[in-house]
């Protein structure tokens, strides 16, 4: 597996746990505001590693 497809696949997994984490915090009152925040750099970072994952210019 190529480095490019290991930082998009990586990329993906985070967005989508950060995602989660985000979703199931605003339906619950269990996980707390710094989970939250975690997750919300969590999409940014799956977001960077999405965006630089190609040969091209970084979205």
């Amino acid at each position: 597996m190529s480095t490019d497809s290991t930082k998009q696949l990586a990329g993906f997994a985070l967005l989508l746990v950060s995602s989660v984490v985000i979703l199931a915090g605003g339906m619950t009152d269990l996980l707390p505001l710094v989970t939250g925040s975690v997750a919300a750099l969590g999409l940014a970072a799956g977001a960077l590693l999405v965006g630089t994952s190609g040969e091209g210019r970084p979205v």
